[in-house]
């Protein structure tokens, strides 16, 4: 019964993936498409809690598989180079997108996922069917659509999303080096006008990622440029990067990412991962949350297609009340959260009381973590 629904997914990262491989599970006919090749880097912290555990064993991926870094402990640093630290409640892993995304495509393809190589320009819903259209002029229709295609897109402006139309000047810049850094450890450091987030990933190389305005980073010709007068501003970053050697030949960088709040659903399609809320890098859980988003994106549709009591309406209202009862109040204390530590006095202040009363730290990331997925068998 279910090989008759076809579901296109608008997306190959990280929760259009892991949505493509839950629904093949199901033995939904699954189509995804995706406008890059794999292996690809992606900028991305690289860090994933490990309340995704039990999730990803039930689809029988194996990470371990993926030999990740095992990370147990956070340290936050101030500009001057103080520092607070504490073991993260559930502790995480760090793993490429390079390596994890590629390792879901060829599982998603060996599940039977149909996978499409085009570029998405247009999207259309009529009597019950969608109708998506590539710039080939291909047109491939299905029951249902998820919206997997990442942090802004140009079908955010076709289909005349809210946020779209505000501009943001946040700037991100990743790479990967080697050299050393602690193995078990994720850093977050601020400098002027930003943070920056380090943690191994597999085969013993770091990732480099980080955040800053773009009025603050175009005052400097380049990224290398702005690491040694801005970054490196900050002692402890100044020590790593002359003890790190680059593995790219450049670093990856997106700009305009916006942090606005998004609906999980529009005009009928089912949003998963940053198309439907990014949480700020600070919090350092965007990619557990994407897993989790695809988990509760096929639940829902299963449900709906499953029992012809659930019309199409009923199911994206749940879809929408299951999402925000997971995420929007960790979304929301992101942005309160990044608020506070990108601005100095605030910073300062919150930096003050924690080392007074470090017992805070962990709560605070309890607030923009989730408890583990739990699997219903």
């Amino acid at each position: 019964m279910n090989e008759k629904k076809r579901i296109i997914i608008i997306g190959g990262g990280l929760a259009g993936l892991t949505a493509a491989i839950h629904l093949r599970k199901l033995l939904f006919s699954v189509t995804l498409i995706e406008k890059n090749q794999y292996p690809k880097h992606k900028v991305c912290g690289e860090y994933i809690s490990n309340e995704v555990l039990p999730y990803l064993e039930w689809l029988n991926i194996s990470i371990e598989d993926l030999t990740p870094s095992k990370i147990k402990n956070l340290t936050l640093s101030s500009e001057t180079g103080k520092t607070i630290s504490t073991k993260l409640p559930l502790g995480g892993f760090g793993i490429s997108r390079y390596t994890l995304d590629n390792y879901l495509f060829e599982k998603a393809q060996n599940d039977g996922c149909q996978m499409v190589q085009e570029t998405v320009e247009n999207i259309y819903f009529d009597n019950e069917i969608f109708t998506v259209e590539t710039a080939n002029a291909i047109k491939y229709q299905a029951d249902l659509v998820l919206g997997a295609f990442g942090k802004r897109s140009n079908l955010d402006i076709q289909i005349k999303r809210d946020f779209i139309q505000k501009k943001s000047s946040w700037l991100a810049v990743k790479a990967h080096f080697e050299g050393n850094f602690t193995d078990d450890l994720v850093g977050l450091y601020n400098f002027k006008g930003g943070y920056c987030g380090i943690s191994k990933v597999e085969n013993n190389q770091i990732n480099i990622c980080y955040l800053v305005s773009y009025d603050e980073f175009k005052k400097y010709k380049n990224s290398d440029e702005f690491q040694k007068n801005v970054l490196e501003q900050n002692p402890i970053l100044k020590a790593i990067f002359q003890n790190i050697k680059p593995l790219f030949e450049k670093p990856l960088t997106i700009g305009q990412i916006s942090f606005e709040k998004k609906q999980a659903v529009e005009n009928h399609i089912l949003m998963i991962g940053d198309t439907a809320g990014l949480i700020h890098p600070l919090c350092g859980n965007g990619m557990a949350m994407a897993i989790h988003s695809a988990k509760i994106a096929s639940e829902v549709i299963h449900d709906f297609f499953s029992n012809e009591n659930i019309n199409r309406i009923e199911m994206e209202k749940k879809y929408s009340q299951k999402w925000n009862s997971l995420f929007k109040n960790r979304l929301r204390f992101g942005r309160f959260l990044a608020t506070i530590l990108l601005q100095p006095k605030s910073f300062n202040f919150l930096f003050k009381i924690l080392t007074k009363t470090p017992f805070l730290l962990p709560i605070i990331i309890a607030k923009t973590h989730g408890k583990t997925i739990e699997i219903d068998n």
